[in-house]
């Protein structure tokens, strides 16, 4: 299961003193009060210019299926694609808790193809940062992964640097 800290504590304080945040806020006070569309609404332009937080909250909506009801098996595809995406976005440029539930994704094959390798790369970067659930899950899953993956893991990690135009 994705490991998720309670959002609003989570989020706080990760943005805390982070000037013109107020639609961040905003979203936040509507998810609070339980009206997710009009949270996603507050964050998707701040995602789209790649905010990591906002990022990584609209990925929480969609994984916790809190925008959309699956109509099917089709439609819950595309939801956990849409939120592999939406990670992949904020854990691309530095954002620990989706580099975590990247990761975990990754392991568990949710909206992507299981890959130990990926998944251990990810989970490797959000414990580099000091995440110490990401260091305990990259070692669990190091531990059903071939010397050959895990070696392949290891020069991917050793590799990463974020992509040009990262704002974390």
């Amino acid at each position: 299961m994705i490991h998720r800290f309670s959002l609003t504590i989570l989020l706080l304080v990760l943005v805390a003193g982070w000037p013109a945040r107020a639609d961040f806020f905003d979203g936040l006070a509507a998810y609070d009060a339980g009206d997710y569309y009009a949270a996603y609404l507050e964050w998707l332009p701040l995602a789209k210019a790649g905010d990591g937080d906002a990022q990584s909250a609209i990925a929480d909506l969609y994984l916790s299926e809190l925008l959309i009801v699956p109509a099917g098996p089709n439609e819950r595809r595309r939801i956990q694609r849409t939120t592999v995406w939406w990670y992949r976005q904020a854990a691309q440029c530095g954002h620990t808790v989706a580099q975590l539930n990247l990761g975990d994704l990754y392991a568990n094959g949710i909206g992507v193809a299981a890959d130990p390798v990926q998944a251990w790369l990810w989970l490797g970067l959000a414990a580099r940062a000091g995440n110490a659930w990401a260091a305990q899950r990259q070692v669990e899953v190091g531990r059903i992964m071939t010397p050959a993956e895990l070696t392949e893991g290891q020069s991917l990690l050793g590799g990463w640097a974020a992509p040009d135009g990262c704002r974390q």
